[in-house]
C-alpha cells in the first residue's frame, strides 16, 4: 500500500539537536552518568539508544554501559498479530540491579510497547529506577505510561502514524507525520 507523507517534523538537523536537547536532560537529572544505563528498545529504539551513548561520551568523557532489548514475546498482543513473530538478540551485557535505566524506544503510544519493556528489563534484576526516553510521543495512551525525556509531542488524529527514519537503518534521518496505511486509497 501507499504511504502518503503529510509532513516533516523533524529534519536530519533537528534530529541531532534532539538528540543532544535529550542527552543533557537525562545528565541533569540524574547529576551526572555514573550509575546510568542506556537500553534501547529494538529496533529503531536501540539506534537511537546507540546515538545517545555516543553523545553522552562527548559530552561526558565517559562510557556508559548500553543494552538492547527484544521484546516480542513479551507483548500482549504478539499472538494476535504474529503468526510466527520475528525475534531479535536482546544483549544487556551489563548487571541492571542499583543502575538508573534510560530505556529507550522512538514513538510512544498506546504505552504497550513500554509496558512490554518494563516486563522484560525486570528479567534481568532490579534497577534503582527506570526511566522512559522517547523520540515521539503522539498521544492516544492505553496504559498509564508516560515518559520521563521527550524529543517532540506531536498530537495525531485516527488515520495518522508517526515514522521514525533513522541514517543506520533507513538512510536517511526524519520524522514523518504520515496517513496511515489503512487509510490511504
Amino acid at each position: 500500500m501507499k504511504t502518503k507523507i503529510k509532513a516533516k517534523i523533524i529534519d536530519a538537523e533537528g534530529l541531532q539537536r534532539t538528540i543532544t536537547r535529550l542527552v543533557l536532560e537525562i545528565i541533569e537529572r540524574n547529576k551526572g552518568v555514573d550509575k546510568l544505563a542506556i537500553v534501547g528498545v529494538r529496533t529503531r529504539g536501540a539506534t537511537i539508544a546507540e546515538r545517545l551513548v555516543k553523545k553522552i561520551r562527548e559530552i561526558e568523557n565517559k562510557n556508559v554501559p548500553l543494552g538492547l532489548l527484544d521484546i516480542t514475546l513479551y507483548r500482549d498482543d504478539f499472538r494476535k498479530r504474529l503468526k510466527q513473530p520475528v525475534v531479535q538478540v536482546t544483549n544487556i551485557p551489563f548487571e541492571i540491579n542499583d543502575m538508573d535505566v534510560v530505556l529507550v524506544d522512538d514513538v510512544l503510544y498506546t504505552g504497550r510497547t513500554s509496558r512490554a519493556a518494563l516486563d522484560a528489563l525486570m528479567d534481568f534484576g532490579r534497577p534503582s529506577s527506570i526511566q522512559l526516553a522517547v523520540l515521539v510521543d503522539r498521544g492516544h495512551r492505553e496504559l498509564p505510561i508516560r515518559a520521563d525525556y521527550v524529543g517532540k509531542e506531536i498530537p495525531t488524529s485516527v488515520g495518522e502514524e508517526i515514522q521514525v527514519k533513522l541514517e543506520e537503518d533507513d538512510d536517511e534521518d526524519c520524522v514523518l507525520l504520515i496517513e496511515s496505511p489503512k487509510e490511504v486509497g
